[in-house]
């Protein structure tokens, strides 16, 4: 076979490449200059070049060519700058705090370093867990959570730890600390196994988180961990026998507000120390709070029922009341619902859920002794139980001594027990005053004199640079719905469902105006009364409206 026979036979696909042009297509000529193809980045042909003496685009920064700098939008930063937040030195730490923990961690200021600390910086765990012992002391003291996220913050940032978000709920408390944006975050959390009612503790607690955030004093990290050991170990200011005369004189008090006279003290008196020592007992062997409440609320009842069988003359609505007033938990009542107004809604709701366990139980334990009381025959009379008696000098006496004794109930420090008795008799008068001579609904007499509580016990609380609660709780005890509660449980044991279930959405609206009310007079008291440190001093910020979206 000749070369050219070779020539014309097809070849095979291994022996062709694929960018060999098949035969029967016409090729391209060879283009001019090969060395002007050399890049994918060519200016394609059809493309104008820039005219001469322009340079073109080599970067995404450069502004393309139909931008026009006087009609641009605004900056996003603006000519003078971002307002920087100032913190006054003089300001309660409580306002400084709360103004910071509000603020993204990028908007706050540098902290300024109050406690010496050694070379190598701060002992980041150390403050951490300080800071979350601290935290727990106050949120099972009945601390409200913006306040205790305030305590602790305010340790963190004495201590140099600027990147903290400190976190609180109902029974667990974290916080975590990023040294920088490149650093792995530290998180530490601590559990409140157990909650008690000691406001001269409380008291203590806030007078060493304002000596560690204070310029003016030197605590170091072994002596904050030493005052918070001795605060831990002190002993109560009144003892177990001092808390239950002070439940009998709480529920004889009470029960001169209603109506009751001296046989009626006695009475409800008797009931209240009966059913606090029951309770002491049952607690002792373990027993949950809601059975405890329960076990607590049946004394004054069935010594009530008890003196109507023996056609006894006395008001046997006031003693029942007057017990009722020993156990109504307004103290959670009112730290739930400034939870939930302050925008912590998993901590109010938590509060809330326990206020209706307390409440149930004592549900309980009265309804127990009026069935039984009902099937003896005991001629309970409903309406007798909200009879409106206007006795003002001795009203208010009691009212005070009431006041009196939910004080030493709560453990405060004596020096405070003078003016939240004045607090307490200042609220019942307003009430008084509303209600019975200006014949005002009591729902809305009991939320002003309720917010006047507030007011004042916020004004104490920043003289004294203390927390609030030992001048709120106390005062609000006159107010708490007692006859209305137990007006609701006899109607329902009666047979009167609808008239009971009306009273007792009373006694609810009654306490959620309690509630309302202490929290609406804290809140004045902080916008329009100004503190020392005049308008520098940085400010809370209020929560989003979000229209319910």
């Amino acid at each position: 076979m000749t070369e050219d026979a070779d020539d014309r036979k097809p070849q095979s696909d291994e022996a062709r490449s694929a960018f060999t042009p098949p035969q029967g297509v016409p090729q391209a000529p060879p283009a001019e200059n090969e060395s002007q193809i050399t890049s994918e980045f060519a200016l394609p042909e059809g493309l104008a070049a820039p005219p001469a003496g322009e340079e073109a685009e080599r970067s995404a920064f450069t502004p393309p060519a139909t931008y026009d700098a006087r009609s641009a939008p605004p900056a996003f930063t603006p000519a003078q700058g971002i307002p920087m937040v100032r913190l006054a030195k003089n300001s309660p730490w409580q306002d400084r705090m709360r103004a910071m923990i509000r603020l993204p961690v990028a908007e706050r200021p540098a902290p300024d370093l109050t406690q010496k600390t050694d070379d190598a910086g701060p002992a980041v765990p150390r403050v951490l867990d300080l800071t979350l012992r601290i935290g727990e002391l106050l949120l099972a003291g009945g601390e409200g959570a913006e306040d205790v996220e305030a305590a602790m913050f305010a340790v963190c940032r004495s201590y140099g730890l600027d990147r903290c978000e400190p976190n609180v709920t109902f029974t667990l408390l974290s916080i975590s600390y990023q040294p920088s944006l490149v650093d792995d975050p530290l998180t530490a959390s601590r559990t409140v196994r157990r909650r008690g009612t000691d406001y001269t503790r409380l008291a203590a607690v806030f007078r060493l988180v304002d000596d560690i955030s204070s310029d003016d004093a030197d605590v170091s990290l072994e002596e904050a961990y030493r005052r918070l050991a001795e605060i831990r170990r002190n002993r109560h200011p009144f003892d177990t026998w001092a808390l239950t005369l002070a439940a009998g004189l709480l529920a004889g008090g009470a029960s001169m507000l209603v109506g009751g006279g001296i046989p009626v003290f006695v009475a409800a008196a008797l009931g209240a120390i009966l059913g606090d020592r029951m309770a002491w007992v049952f607690a002792g062997r373990g027993l949950p709070e809601f059975y405890q409440f329960a076990v607590a609320a049946m004394p004054p009842a069935a010594i009530g029922i008890a003196l109507q069988l023996a056609h006894v003359e006395v008001r046997a609505s006031a003693v029942i009341t007057g017990g009722l007033f020993a156990l109504l938990p307004g103290r959670a009542l009112v730290a739930g619902v400034q939870d939930g107004l302050t925008g912590y809604y998993i901590t109010a709701a938590a509060r809330l859920l326990e206020v209706m366990y307390l409440f149930v139980g004592i549900v309980v334990g009265v309804l127990v002794m009026l069935y039984v009381g009902v099937q003896l025959g005991a001629q309970l009379q409903p309406r007798e139980a909200l009879l409106s008696v206007e006795r003002p000098p001795i009203q208010i006496i009691a009212a005070m001594a009431l006041t009196l004794a939910f004080a030493v109930l709560l453990q405060q420090e004596r020096s405070t027990v003078l003016l939240v008795t004045l607090n307490g008799g200042v609220a019942w008068t307003v009430y008084g005053a509303m209600h019975f001579a200006g014949g005002i609904s009591p729902v809305a007499s009991t939320a002003v004199a309720a917010g006047l509580v507030g007011l004042f016990g916020q004004l104490l609380s920043r003289i004294q640079f203390a927390s609030a609660l030992p001048y709120v709780t106390a005062a609000i005890g006159p107010l708490l719905p007692g006859s209305a509660t137990y007006y609701g449980l006899l109607g329902i044991v009666q047979g009167d469902v609808s008239t009971g279930l009306s009273s007792l959405s009373t006694a609810i609206a009654l306490a959620m105006a309690i509630a309302i009310g202490v929290n609406l007079g804290g809140e004045t008291a902080r916008l329009f009364l100004r503190v020392p440190g005049g308008p520098e001093a940085a400010t809370r910020r209020a929560a989003k409206r979000t229209r319910g979206f």
